[in-house]
């Protein structure tokens, strides 16, 4: 196995925006719970099926808004995914629970927490998996700051990450764009590929800029990369097939066999 079909997607905690005056009149939404929620969340598992590693941006891992749903659980059981895991990046106790997740085909040898620059409620979350020359595939999956000086020195965190990893994989909502001096450094500094102008994913019912990104080390040859045209939140999600290096594979050992819960001792 040397190829990997990539998805990330920020899902809004599974509110389904249809044009900008939503967010004001869907904005109870992110406070209370609304039926509506779980049949959204439902219809992007189907979605998810389709690929081997996802990465969620903006999921709730259980609060009153959701029901006291575990949104990445639930994602990852609809979605049959053996593996899935919970970065909660700002705690508001039972009111809300604003997290990352990701889930996944293949198991994590091992997935470490980071928590960025700037204020408190950012973060980034790594998943690696082993490859047959002794090396691991990471995946990080990160949901960066609005405003540019926190995220400028997010970026430059990411560029720090870039080099303990040949192989890795960096994909979320980075909340910026081509034009982003920021970004365009931290992409030439860390010799990322997959910075795309025209995969554009926000807002989703006309899209203008491309804040999410999948971008990907030299070593890792990018097969395909396109934004899915599947508007159930603010963002469209975007998707990445990537292929290992000639004679890398990843190792049949750890490919997927039972659940995983968050708290195991991958946490």
């Amino acid at each position: 196995m040397r190829e990997l079909n990539l998805l990330s997607y920020n899902v809004q905690a599974g509110i389904h925006s249809r044009q900008y005056s939503d967010y004001l009149t869907n904005s109870w939404k992110h406070l209370l719970p609304h039926p509506e929620r779980l049949i959204n969340l439902a219809r992007i598992a189907q979605l998810l099926r389709q690929f081997d590693v996802v990465g969620l941006q903006e999921v709730d891992a259980g609060s009153l808004r959701s029901s006291y749903v575990d949104q990445i659980q639930y994602l990852a059981r609809q979605g049959a995914f053996p593996y899935w895991y919970r970065q909660i990046n700002r705690n508001l106790g039972p009111f809300a629970q604003h997290s990352n997740g990701l889930l996944s085909r293949l198991r994590p040898a091992r997935v470490t927490e980071h928590r960025l620059p700037g204020l408190p409620g950012r973060g980034a979350v790594v998943a690696e998996f082993p490859l047959t020359d002794g090396a691991v595939l990471a995946v990080a999956i990160l949901h960066l700051a609005l405003g540019w000086r926190a995220r400028r020195r997010q970026l430059d965190y990411l560029a720090l990450l870039a080099r303990g990893h040949p192989y890795l994989v960096l994909m979320g909502d980075f909340n910026c764009g081509c034009d982003s001096k920021g970004l365009r450094n931290m992409v030439r500094r860390s010799e990322m590929r997959g910075l795309d102008c025209e995969l554009k994913t926000f807002p989703s019912w006309r899209p203008r800029h491309n804040l999410d990104h999948i971008l990907v080390s030299r070593p890792l040859n990018v097969v395909s990369a396109r934004v899915v045209d599947y508007a159930l939140s603010d963002h469209l999600p975007i998707s990445m097939r990537i292929e290992l290096p000639d004679g890398v594979r990843f190792l049949e050992s750890w490919m997927p066999s039972a659940g995983l819960s968050p708290r195991s001792s991958l946490a």
